[in-house]
């Protein structure tokens, strides 16, 4: 199909231009093993980034095994991340799914999909980070970056994001599934600004139908 074919190359131009502008684009969360990224992940729901960072240290210096987690004070655990808002609902999450973890994966994080989106406080955002940052599989993170961007430069006409998440598979190479998103919030924060974006400093100016209109 003629049109699918020029989005197609129209997404690779855009991925283009964005690895030679944030050449260091990468997940903004600090961790070292797949369930701290779960942790910080699940905490950075309605939260910044920069605060999850803030409190990851000494979080995972307090809890340093999934088992830890798992075992832990859901009362203490939600007073460690209390700066990150929601702390009941979060620690719920965090001692439950660690405890799923546990008992029916021997203490590894799942590495399907399905798999992940049955643990507590686990949805297709957070599952997709996970496989992608965590283990190289292709999967693509649906944000609130993604869903303005996205629609911005034509790709998708929704802002459902798993309609969106399809949309982009179907455009987008696999391999650069994963670099996407961590491009496209670079370049949310940077230029793409919700209020303001910054149109006529963009280099993606020539390929974003938004900034013709």
């Amino acid at each position: 199909m003629k049109i699918e074919a020029e989005l197609k190359k129209r997404m690779a131009e855009v991925i283009r231009l964005l690895r030679t502008a944030y050449p260091e684009a990468t997940c903004s969360l600090t961790f070292k093993t797949p369930h701290q990224l779960l942790v910080s992940t699940i905490l950075s729901a309605q939260c910044t980034d920069k605060r999850v960072n803030q409190v990851t240290p000494d979080l995972f210096n307090k809890y340093r095994s999934v088992k830890d987690f798992a075992e832990s004070n859901e009362t203490k655990l939600a007073q460690d991340i209390h700066s990150c808002g929601y702390h009941n609902q979060k620690a719920r999450a965090i001692k439950g799914s660690s405890q799923i973890i546990c008992e029916e994966f021997g203490g590894k994080v799942p590495r399907t999909l399905e798999e992940l989106v049955k643990l507590p406080g686990v949805g297709r955002k957070t599952a997709n980070c996970v496989l992608g940052t965590a283990f190289g599989i292709p999967s693509v993170v649906i944000d609130t970056h993604m869903i303005r961007i996205m629609n911005l430069l034509g790709f998708t006409e929704t802002q459902t994001p798993e309609k969106i998440e399809q949309d982009i598979m179907l455009i987008a190479q696999k391999d650069d599934w994963i670099d996407l998103t961590h491009l496209i919030i670079e370049h949310g924060r940077k230029l793409c600004i919700a209020r303001r974006p910054r149109c006529e400093d963009c280099l993606l100016h020539e390929v974003c139908p938004s900034s013709k209109l």
